[in-house]
């Protein structure tokens, strides 16, 4: 089997047909197996078993795993069978997420020098009390973080782009890899414009 195609992502709907989650292709394939959930074909939305997903005839085009009596396609949508609930969860605090949601843009002059070039910069600056969190935290390129020093933007007479926010969840924050086509059908255009506040 070829560990790049176990790695690919397939999206997770839950028993009402909402996305929740991605898994690797890898993930999807034991919980069709265990009959924790069923493929779904995302041009006809015909729902598919394990004995029926492995006697699919392969298609030239798609990505397969290679077992050693057979091969099945990989996965692109999976329905869960007994989860109906929506997860709540938070996108955790972290440099790597303030660069998603921030866009690798400067939150003071909208350029996007390259995430080697952004730092991020506390509003209000720690020494006035400002604290490490969302709501305090934005990128700003070298030459703007500069100027601005230990000020906040009213004092360095520097305008933020976008007031910073805690972003929302959704089940593709964490999922950095580009847009799956398949997947439109299942989910709405906010939840890419959300995931692409990266």
């Amino acid at each position: 089997m070829s560990s790049h195609i176990l790695q690919r992502p397939t999206l997770v709907l839950n028993r009402n047909w909402q996305p929740i989650h991605v898994a690797t292709v890898a993930r999807a394939l034991v919980m069709l197996w265990s009959k924790a959930a069923r493929v779904v074909d995302p041009t006809d939305f015909q729902l598919y078993d394990w004995d029926d997903w492995t006697r699919l005839p392969l298609q030239a085009d798609q990505p397969s795993v290679r077992a050693v009596r057979f091969s099945l396609r990989a996965p692109e949508v999976i329905v869960l069978s007994g989860y109906d609930r929506v997860p709540r969860a938070t996108v955790k605090f972290s440099r790597r997420n303030i660069f998603k949601r921030d866009g690798f843009r400067c939150q003071y002059c909208g350029k996007q020098p390259g995430s080697e070039a952004l730092t991020i910069d506390h509003v209000l600056p720690r020494s006035q009390g400002g604290e490490s969190r969302w709501e305090n935290c934005v990128l700003a390129c070298m030459r703007c973080n500069l100027r601005k020093a230990d000020r906040t933007p009213e004092q360095a007479q520097m305008r933020l782009q976008a007031q910073p926010v805690r972003p929302r969840w959704t089940p593709l924050y964490a999922y950095s890899q580009g847009r799956i086509e398949s997947w439109s059908k299942f989910i709405s255009e906010a939840y890419w414009n959300v995931e692409l506040e990266q």
